[in-house]
């Protein structure tokens, strides 16, 4: 057969067709950001479940382990699971199970266990099959009402059977719980609360459904952790975050001083923040005991047993218990920050981001939908069971003839529906009475089951035609919810609200051991601290072609200010300079120094003293020590400099006068009140020039005289009336003998 009519089909292994790569690979990880964010990170505003953990409760459910019943083994709960809902591994699903169990990581458990589940030390559980479990009452308040189809079923990922797609959720979980995920392009962050506290406030968005985020917040005045602490936030950081959904928690450890012999105390930790392991914690603090970075503590001990107990040992009794644990605070993991972020799925499956007020909302619409579903569900119950009874009594009323139609007639059911207009269902269940169903006394138990379902269905039919029935029903249930988990040992409140705690001031220097130290930098920027203070005579070594430039004599607490050609201020904390007898670091590695510009000064900026900083271009002004001070690595612009004018000299203001010195080597001599305190900008006119620009200016005493340096001898002029004039002059030529450098050289 010629080739041109050969048919043309499909290859084998089916169609293929020409696609972009972009829209193949956008098509493709849409699909598989919306699978993350619908079916695995975002938990349900309804139930405050993930689909993982939803699984899981059915399961359980579906194997009868309520908190009545057994044990059962784990590897037997996370089989059923993987094998009928859930097509992922067994490990994240017994992970998720684990922590539902564990007491320290969920504030209302939903599952019992029993083995080793863990604990706060960060110690994993046991394999799954040496661990039984059983669901929790708090479990069971979610899954009640599931039987009475009260929530919708999807069919499982194989096909085979049927999971519900959210669970009734009699239990404000969401909030009670928390949730923590991270989706594609978004996460959520939910931290837990107090069971009883959400039913408060639940209780008065019934009552009030124009309630605002500030009346719910009088009932949940914020998180409430299982490990409890004390959350240290403003009250209106709280009332902000719970408003927009955003928002972040200050956590610390609780702590109380105990006394001892001869005036020693020590500090016991008694809770530690949500989600921090206690050995992880009690490392960090052992390691920074020996980098020597926690001056006022001696020593730390855990005494755990089950209940926490970490003994903090102070360096001496001198030490005030606050300042030592706001280092604590400061430095470790006894303050945490849990952040808030309350992006949800909705109702409707489509993630957001919801406010308190809003989820609260979102909660007791959905106990609406279960309770009109489940009474719609009862009802139906009820008239099914009605019409067999009327059916029932039908038949004693006329029992002779029905016992004649069965005996005699081929067709029973169809003669008992004509001569009684019975329905098919009436004249089924009539068939199917046993003889013993006839005696007087099951008659008066049929009309008794009849008027009491008859009066039921009326109380139903009455909640399903009032809106105002339906919502007090449900404040009942909450109500309930309230008075059962948040009260006793459960629901009592765990961390203590601690937002009006005073503040402690503490020097950042407490977590420094003070020793001296000996600042050097070198002409090519190299820098490092040597212990002690160095003698002047003290030899230095340096890479060859490289020589001193900076020496300071400084604390290891203290601060250094670097000044710059560029008009820059940099901040460099003495304890973090390279030390040793290498060569150091180059400055460059620490600050965003540019290579062009080099070193004009560094010093310790002093509380309360002025710096006169100038530029080549003659302008200058005064500037006060602690606005030199930068946190950031880029610095901090002082001087805002003009085409090629560059930043010439950074010096202390000790003095009444102003000596500036040209490149014109004309010296001019001014009060130095007639230059402006400032913060940053280009300053005033020192001097005038009409060629070159600044070399040197310096401020200094008139009583004492100018002085300037001149080899290894120092001259000093007194009689300035001759220099001396208003900022901004021309200046005269300088005094006999002045250096042909142009500097004053001190």
């Amino acid at each position: 057969m010629p080739d041109d009519i050969i048919p043309k089909g499909p290859k084998e292994g089916g169609e293929i067709r020409d696609t972009r790569l972009s829209e193949a690979l956008s098509e493709r990880y849409l699909a598989y950001a919306m699978s993350t964010i619908m079916a695995r990170s975002l938990p349900d505003v309804r139930d405050g479940l993930k689909p993982v953990h939803r699984r899981l409760l059915w399961a359980m459910h579906q194997l009868k382990l309520d908190p009545a019943s057994g044990f059962k083994k784990c590897a037997r709960i996370v089989g059923d699971v993987m094998g009928k809902d859930h097509p992922h591994g067994d490990s994240s699903i017994y992970d998720a199970l684990v922590r539902q169990a564990q007491e320290f990581a969920a504030r209302y458990t939903l599952v019992e266990g029993q083995g080793n589940f863990g604990n706060i030390d960060g110690d994993n559980a046991a394999a799954m099959r040496y661990t039984e479990a059983r669901l929790t009452e708090v479990a069971q308040a979610l899954l009640a009402g599931i039987d009475e189809d009260s929530v919708d079923f999807r069919a499982t990922y194989d096909g085979e059977d049927k999971e519900p797609v959210v669970l009734p959720g009699a239990f404000p979980n969401l909030l009670a719980n928390g949730a923590n995920g991270i989706a594609v392009g978004m996460a959520t962050s939910i931290p837990p609360h107090n069971a009883g506290e959400l039913c408060a406030a639940a209780l008065e968005l019934i009552a009030n459904p124009n309630a605002t985020n500030a009346d719910l917040l009088k009932h949940v005045p914020g998180p409430d952790f299982p490990t409890g602490g004390v959350l240290v936030e403003s009250a209106a950081a709280i009332a902000e975050a719970y408003e927009t959904g955003r928002g972040g928690f200050r956590l610390r450890a609780k702590w109380e001083v105990e006394k001892g012999k001869a005036g020693a105390w020590n500090i016991v930790v008694t809770e530690i923040p949500y989600q921090v392991a206690k050995s992880r914690l009690i490392e960090q603090i052992a390691l920074l005991l020996e980098e020597k970075k926690l001056p006022l503590l001696a020593d730390v001990r855990d005494e755990s047993t089950e209940a926490v107990r970490l003994v903090l040992e102070p360096r001496n009794r001198t030490v005030e218990p606050a300042v030592l644990m706001e280092t604590l605070f400061r430095a470790t993991q006894l303050e945490s920050r849990f952040s808030l972020n309350m992006n949800v799925l909705d109702a409707s499956r489509i993630p957001r981001v919801m406010s308190l007020r809003e989820v609260l909302r979102a909660w007791l619409d959905h106990r609406h939908v279960v309770l009109v579903r489940r009474t719609n569900h009862r009802l139906a119950a009820i008239a099914r069971r009605l019409e067999v009874l009327e059916g029932y009594l039908i038949a004693y009323l006329n029992l002779d003839e029905v016992i004649r139609i069965i005996r005699t007639e081929d067709e029973p059911r169809v003669k008992l529906m004509a001569r009684f207009d019975l329905t098919e269902v009436q004249a089924e269940a009539i068939l199917n009475m046993r003889l013993r169903a006839l005696r007087k006394l099951e008659e008066m138990e049929i009309r008794r089951e009849h008027d009491k379902l008859t009066k039921e269905q009326k109380q139903l039919q009455g909640l399903i035609g009032s809106e105002t029935k339906r919502w007090n029903a449900i404040g009942k249930e909450v109500e309930e919810a309230r008075k059962k988990f948040g009260s006793g040992p459960l629901g009592d409140r765990r961390t203590a609200i601690g937002s009006g705690m005073p503040a402690v001031i503490v020097d950042e220097s407490a977590f420094i051991e003070r020793e001296p130290l000996t600042i050097v930098l070198s002409e090519k920027g190299w820098i490092r601290a040597l212990k002690g203070h160095l003698a002047e005579e003290a030899e230095l070594r340096f890479k060859e072609g490289d020589d001193l430039a900076f020496r300071l004599h400084a604390q290891s607490t203290d601060r250094l200010v670097i000044f710059t050609s560029n008009g820059k201020a940099y901040t460099l904390r003495a304890d973090t300079l390279p030390r040793g007898r290498g060569d150091g670091q180059p400055l460059r590695l620490i600050v965003d120094l540019p290579n062009e510009d080099n070193v004009l000064a560094m010093f310790q900026p002093v509380d309360g003293g002025k710096f006169l900083v100038a530029a080549t271009d003659g302008k200058g002004f005064l500037i006060d020590g602690a606005e030199l001070t930068a946190e950031k690595r880029t610095g901090k612009q002082v001087m805002v400099l003009e085409g090629t004018a560059r930043a010439a000299l950074c010096a202390p203001a000790e003095g009444d006068l102003v000596a500036v010195l040209g490149d014109n080597r004309k010296l001019l001599i001014f009060p130095v009140e007639q230059l402006p305190v400032m913060t940053r900008g280009r300053g005033v006119q020192l001097q005038t020039y009409k060629d070159g620009g600044m070399a040197d200016a310096k401020v200094f005493s008139g009583a004492e005289g100018l002085t300037w340096r001149l080899g290894d001898r120092t001259r000093t002029e007194t009689e300035l009336d001759t220099w001396r004039g208003n900022r901004a002059g021309a200046g005269k030529l300088p005094p006999n003998g002045f250096p042909r450098t142009n500097r004053f050289g001190n």
